[in-house]
């Protein structure tokens, strides 16, 4: 069962994506945020204490696609967590001038993991920016999204902490292991 969650920022789609898999035994989390400052460094604090312990925890920037290849083969059973795909794309428009080898390698193992969970962000929402470099990051993350939810069995919008199903039914908690299968 593969799953997206979206949602604009400070939505509560992080929390929501965490909630689902807080009973599940194995969880692989990999997280892209990176501490550019103290604010951020701070919410990547707040982001960790609210993890269980039991959790694995990969924090990447721009290996997204190896980092979640390899928690496949290290833990075929457990669930995989991506938080958050928009932070990964910034990264990766920071460092590439073509992404797009980037993103489809993203795209491609993200849709091979069958117990997945991934977390992205609306960005724009109608707002056309007024410089080229947060155009192309916009529209990026649109296209981005589009691929993930066309590979998805469930899309999930989250608005003030309210998860919306727009495609498939809204989870409850983690699938079981013959639905995540199904």
């Amino acid at each position: 069962m593969r799953t997206l969650v979206l949602g604009g920022a400070r939505s509560g789609k992080s929390a929501f994506a965490e909630s689902l898999l807080a009973a599940a035994d194995g969880v692989h989390y990999v997280a892209t945020a990176r501490p550019v400052d103290a604010e951020m460094a701070e919410r990547i604090r707040r982001h960790r204490e609210r993890r269980p312990a039991h959790w694995v925890v990969t924090e990447v920037t721009e290996e997204l696609p190896r980092a979640v290849y390899n928690a496949r083969l290290e833990s075929p059973e457990c669930w995989l967590l991506v938080d958050g795909l928009t932070l990964w794309l910034a990264t990766v428009l920071e460092h590439h001038a073509d992404p797009q080898p980037h993103l489809d390698a993203a795209v491609m193992a993200l849709k091979a993991h069958p117990r997945l969970l991934v977390v992205s962000e609306v960005v724009g929402s109608g707002i056309v920016p007024a410089d080229p470099l947060t155009r192309r990051y916009r529209d990026l993350a649109g296209e981005l999204n589009q691929q993930l939810a066309a590979v998805c069995d469930r899309v999930v919008l989250v608005t003030a902490g309210l998860p919306m199903a727009l495609k498939g039914t809204l989870p409850q908690a983690a699938p079981s292991v013959t639905e995540a299968n199904g």
